[in-house]
């Protein structure tokens, strides 16, 4: 890890923050933190209609933040002419020491439960458990992955949801395709799942998992990598895929092939407005549909595969 990051700090009204901290989520690689601005008032009528926060995120200071900066710029711009009651400030970017972001946000990271039984727990914290938590301990480091975001709360919930439709003598194999901090595929392993293989394009995202999987007495039990979906010739019982729709739709064939009939397909990482174009996307493939979850902004899907073995 390098000893200092360019962090850049985006001024939004607070109604569109989840999209805008979710496309520099993807963008970056990185985790996002959103600080609400002062508001300087001494009674509710004289609060703004519009509260504003600032979404800071952040990229290695090794790399050049010219197209980074680029992208952020023209997506926001773009928002900008689709809302044009609303006022976005320009990003800025700034040089901050590791330490001084690494560890800002970990007020707000809390033990949370997901779903019947999982409980995650960060690393500093101290909870109590219940008979038959399954407890994860996580540190997400400069990985996206901490169970509170909605996406990836939903993927653990339809993830224990298909878990608990698995035939009881059966040992699902499960490919995690965007694994981040490695929540998903940690879940995976207490919940009963097999051959477990997670995937992630960002080695700095690969390098947290492991620290996460050897935290929790499962390094032996998840295979981490970088491989892209395309290059893998092996198929899974179970697919989660928490990443951008526009490369759901994108990796759609590839996803399909390596499902093994019979298997399921958990798709996140969706904002709900595009819903449809990831459905659209998927009309093609030899998947049935089965049903949305929906928290907040974002959707998650479940498809299987009703091929014949």
């Amino acid at each position: 890890m390098t000893e200092s990051w360019l962090e850049i700090a985006c001024d939004v009204p607070e109604e569109f923050a989840e999209v805008i901290a979710d496309f520099l989520t993807n963008l970056t690689g990185n985790g996002v933190c959103v600080d609400n601005q002062c508001v300087d008032a001494f009674s509710q009528s004289e609060i703004p209609d519009s509260v504003r926060v600032v979404i800071k995120a952040y990229l290695s200071a090794v790399y050049d933040p010219a197209s980074k900066m680029f992208e952020i710029e023209t997506f926001i711009s773009e928002f900008a002419i689709r809302h044009p009651a609303a006022t976005f400030g320009t990003p800025q970017l700034t040089t901050v020491n590791s330490e001084d972001w690494s560890n800002s946000w970990k007020v707000h990271f809390k033990p949370l439960r997901v779903g019947k039984r999982l409980l995650i727990v960060p690393t500093w914290e101290e909870t109590t458990e219940l008979p038959g938590d399954l407890v994860l301990r996580i540190d997400p480091g400069m990985a996206f992955g901490t169970g509170g975001h909605e996406t990836t709360r939903l993927c653990l919930e339809l993830l224990e949801q298909v878990m608990e439709e698995n035939p009881l003598l059966s040992v699902p194999s499960l490919l995690d395709l965007g694994t981040g901090s490695g929540i998903l595929a940690m879940a995976a392993s207490l919940l009963g799942a097999g051959r477990i293989l997670a995937l992630d394009i960002d080695p700095d995202a690969v390098v947290v998992a492991r620290e996460n999987l050897a935290l929790n007495q499962l390094l032996d039990s998840v295979e981490c990598g970088t491989d892209p979906l395309e290059s893998l010739s092996e198929n899974f019982d179970i697919i989660l895929a928490n990443i951008l729709a526009e490369e759901l739709v994108r990796l759609a064939p590839y996803l399909s092939q390596r499902l093994f009939p019979g298997g399921a397909l958990i798709l996140s990482g969706i904002l709900a407005e595009k819903e449809k174009i990831v459905r659209q996307g998927f009309l093609n493939q030899p998947l049935k549909y089965c049903q949305t979850v929906k928290a907040g902004e974002w959707v998650a899907m479940l498809y299987r595969n009703e091929g014949v073995s």
